[in-house]
């Protein structure tokens, strides 16, 4: 374990939100990365916390604004729960970030792995981590073939990384030997029952051996090609022994993603273009778009999927762009038409708002939409 801690100390990636250990840039950063890259979250959350520096300011914040700032991020439900923790935290906590991981947990939006990131690397408190690079190193570490999605090897695989972040909190900065994880791997089978950088040694073990864990998986433990002569655990993975290192983690065959056709609509009356906000409880809520169908495969005739779309047939379309993007198991292709309406004549009265570019601007758009936007730049 000393190995893995000093691996870490020397080749942590300098992210803003680890010169820190404040909890609420802790909490932000965590969720942020829930299903999305490093390189994506950092600018946004630099942009976040200069706008919205404590939980204070979030709770107090706009929805709209909030939207916003996280446009282009997806899976906006996250935003939402943030804003609700955040005014949860001052009325039940007085504005101070909760310290008990119960606390923690009983958050909107927070899991049992976001609760275990607060609590370990905001407060040193030795809970376990388990996301998708944890799960990877843990089970090339232990031979542990069998699916980490099923119920009894997921609730194991808990327990190993409870074992070995229980065991770093015993440790003192200068403890040598890599004793927790050897006793660990020789086991067979699932168990019965103030902001400063990081700097070497580190003084928070805890903190650190959570951190190292899913570095670990992010640099040198991944997915494909993974690095393993790089590894500080080499020495101790049962998946390297037995050459294994490519079958785990056992996730079986992925379903086939669901390919979609979408067709969007830019109606422009002068110096204003047609907007809708998506209602309430669906994909995107809350966040702007261009009048847009699914496009059905007897879709031949442009004028038809149009005309269900706005409720009248336009005189003529041209293409403005095509936007490939996915939403979970969707593979979306989005054509979107600039629609020409009838000079002089009666604005059509298809629903939604009115509104010139630079108010647009302004608004929270779905990504694709978003980008049907930034086309219309100059016009």
């Amino acid at each position: 374990m000393p190995k893995l801690l000093e691996w870490f100390a020397q080749n942590a990636r300098d992210l803003p939100w680890r010169r820190t250990d404040d909890p609420y840039c802790v909490f932000v950063s965590e969720i942020m990365l829930q299903q999305t890259q490093v390189k994506t979250v950092v600018p946004y959350w630099e942009r976040w916390m200069r706008s919205l520096p404590d939980v204070g300011a979030l709770a107090k914040a706009a929805p709209a604004r909030l939207h916003k700032l996280w446009e282009g991020l997806g899976y906006y439900t996250r935003v939402r729960n943030m804003h609700r923790a955040a005014q949860l935290i001052v009325d039940a906590h007085g504005g101070s970030f909760p310290s008990r991981y119960e606390d923690i947990l009983a958050l909107p939006g927070i899991g049992r792995y976001t609760a275990g990131a607060i609590a370990s690397i905001a407060f040193n408190q030795p809970k376990p981590v388990l996301d998708g690079n944890v799960i990877r190193v843990l089970t090339r570490l232990f031979g542990i073939d069998r699916n980490p999605r099923e119920p009894r090897i997921n609730a194991h695989l808990w327990c190993l990384a409870e074992e070995l972040v229980t065991e770093a909190s015993t440790l003192q900065p200068s403890a040598t030997g890599d004793s927790a994880v050897a006793r660990l791997t020789s086991r067979a089978g699932p168990p019965k029952a103030s902001p400063a950088a990081v700097t070497p040694p580190s003084p928070h073990p805890v903190s650190a051996l959570n951190q190292s864990l899913m570095e670990l998986g992010a640099l040198v433990c991944t997915p494909r090609q993974p690095r393993c002569v790089d590894c500080p655990v080499q020495g101790l993975c049962r998946a390297r022994r037995e050459n294994r290192v490519e079958q785990l983690p056992g996730l079986g065959v992925r379903a086939r993603p669901t390919a979609r056709r979408v067709a969007a609509f830019v109606l422009q009356d002068g110096q204003r273009f047609l907007v809708r906000q998506r209602p309430a409880g669906v994909v995107n809520a809350h966040l702007w778009e261009f009048p847009n169908l699914d496009a059905l495969p007897d879709d031949a005739d442009l004028r038809k999927t149009a005309r269900r779309a706005l409720g009248f047939s336009p005189r003529s379309l041209t293409h403005l762009c095509t936007i490939r993007h996915s939403i979970t198991r969707y593979r979306i292709t989005l054509d979107a038409f600039r629609v020409a309406l009838r000079s002089g004549g009666k604005r059509p009265a298809a629903p939604g708002r009115w509104l010139p570019l630079t108010a647009l601007r302004r608004l929270p758009f779905a990504s694709a939409h978003k980008r049907i936007l930034d086309q219309l730049d100059g016009v």
